[in-house]
Order: C-alpha cells, then structure tokens, then sequence
C-alpha cells in the first residue's frame, strides 16, 4: 500500500520541488494548489483532507515575500498566513494519524539570537522588525502543532529552513527575496544597457542560502527515517554579504556595469545563520552549492520568463 502525501502550495518555490522529489521516491503524491482548493476556505480545506485521505500533509503553501513586500504589506502577510496555517491544523484535529510537515522560516527566531541560531533560540526575545507579522503567523503555527500533539497525539514536524531560492520562485521586482529580485532586476539591467546597479540596502548583511532541492532532499530523509523531531533547522552551513552574493549574479548573468547602494531600503537583520548541527548529526547534508544554484536558478528564469 502507497503512502499517500498532499503537497500544499505544489506550484511554488517549495511545493514544486517536493512534488518532483517525492514523486521519484515511491510516494503517491497528492498535488494541490489555489486552482483546486483554497486555503483560505475551510470548507474546501476540510473537503480535501477527508476526500484525498493522506497519510502526509506537507504544508508548502504561503504568502511570502522579500523585505520590502514584508514591511508593505503587513496585514496581509499576517491574514493570509495565519488562514492558511489554522485551517489545515484545525482541519486535522480529528485526524490525529496524519502526520504534517509544517514549512516555517528562521524569521521566527529572535532579532538579538546569537549565531549560529540553534532551536533553542525559539520564543527567546523579540522579532526583526520588518517582518514580524509573517514570523507571528509561522510562530502562531508552531504552537498550534504543538498543541495538538499534546492534546491529542498530532505528530507535527516544523521545518526551519533557511533562505530559499531556485526555480518557480517569485521573480517580481517589488515582492521577491533577494535571489530572485538580484536576477530578475540585474538582467533587466543588462538588458537595458544601464552602467550602474542599485543593491536595496547597504550590502553588508550576511544571510545564508539553500538551493530548494536539497530541502526537498531533507523532507525525502525525515519522511524514509521517520523522524519526528518537533523544530529542525535546515541550512547551508555557508553564509555570504548580500555584495558579495551580487557579484556572484552578476558573473553568473554577465552584467558588466557597476554596483551601487540604495541605503533607503532597510537592511533587516544584520546576520542571520542557522545552527543545522542536529539535522546533520541525523545523517543529511545539503549537495547543491551556492554557485552550482545560482547557475541552475538563472538557467530557470531564462527558459520561463
């Protein structure tokens, strides 16, 4: 008998790359996404789970966004996340033998929490500004998941990953994350033959990022060990200057005007890397560098834009 796994969000950044994953790892994956079922609705959202019967639900689904959509759209972000995440869960309750992947963010953890941030740092202090409506929801998610494994036996699984990019991410100017807005906005500006680039903010913030395949790749090993660990970090283990990953863009591009700063737009956290130690010490490790994925990424937004 097939183990049965509904893929929420199957046609984003995540879900996509899930979907593909375990679909080549002898699961029967379920996709879905807004044109069949919205998740705002628990109506439908009930309707699915009854209907499709899943053993696993991986919740993929998200309203997400760079900093600047963050801070602009903070209601949204806050509503629509905190929908999408109460419905499954409440959704679920009477369903206790479904296990749930639940996808969070390192934006839950703590503005002031020490790097590298290990699981412990959960609920230990204040939210970077910028965006803590999203972070609330996700936190609000996670102790939900908790809740229902305490009161009624819900096995809840929250994955912390990193910064995520790769292909069917979102590529808009205004709303990307930094990856996808550096390729989308420098391409055009080659395209455009313009000198000079303008990086949103000083530069000098470290982030760390992982290819989406190689969290596919963490899920595939958490699901075939049957772990059950309530909050894992998943990371790189690599950080790198937003600079510096521009000009690791504007090699892969082949932009060849200069980069400036736009130090109007906010910088967010100034370091944010993960402590991925016990997802390692379980037996995974990330396969996809940071360059091999940008190559891969651009390859991507080249074929579809």
């Amino acid at each position: 008998m097939s183990i049965k796994v509904i893929v929420l969000g199957s046609n984003g950044l995540v879900g996509s790359s899930v979907t593909k994953t375990l679909s080549n790892s002898n699961y029967e994956v379920i996709p879905s996404n807004r044109d069949d079922t919205n998740l705002f609705n628990f109506d439908e959202v009930k309707n699915l789970i009854k209907e499709k019967k899943p053993n696993i639900v991986i919740n993929a689904a998200a309203r997400v966004g760079g900093i600047y959509a963050n801070n602009t759209k903070r209601s949204e972000f806050l509503i629509e996340n905190l929908k999408i995440n109460l419905n499954l869960l409440e959704v679920c309750i009477p369903f206790p033998d479904i296990k749930i992947i639940n996808l969070g963010s390192s934006c839950i953890y703590p503005l002031d929490a020490k790097d590298p941030i290990n699981e412990d740092s959960f609920m230990g202090g204040k939210l970077e500004p910028t965006n803590s409506p999203y972070a609330m929801a996700k936190l609000t998610a996670i102790e939900l998941g908790r809740s229902l494994n305490l009161q009624y036996g819900h096995k809840v699984i929250n994955l912390m990953p990193t910064n995520l990019y790769g292909p069917n991410d979102n590529f808009d100017y205004e709303s990307s994350h930094v990856i996808p807005g550096l390729i989308s906005r420098m391409n055009h500006a080659k395209e455009k033959g313009d000198k000079v680039f303008k990086i949103w903010g000083s530069g000098k913030p470290l982030r760390e990022f992982l290819y989406v395949d190689d969290l596919s790749s963490c899920i595939d090993f958490i699901l075939k060990n049957n772990i059950e660990v309530d909050l894992i970090n998943i990371g790189s283990g690599e950080e790198i200057s937003i600079l510096d990953l521009a000009e690791k863009i504007k090699k892969v591009i082949g932009y060849h005007g200069e980069l400036s700063f736009d130090d109007s737009k906010p910088d967010g956290n100034p370091r944010k890397f993960l402590d991925s130690s016990l997802i390692n010490k379980l037996g995974w490790s990330p396969k996809i560098s940071l360059d091999e994925g940008l190559k891969l990424t651009f390859n991507w937004y080249q074929e579809n834009s």
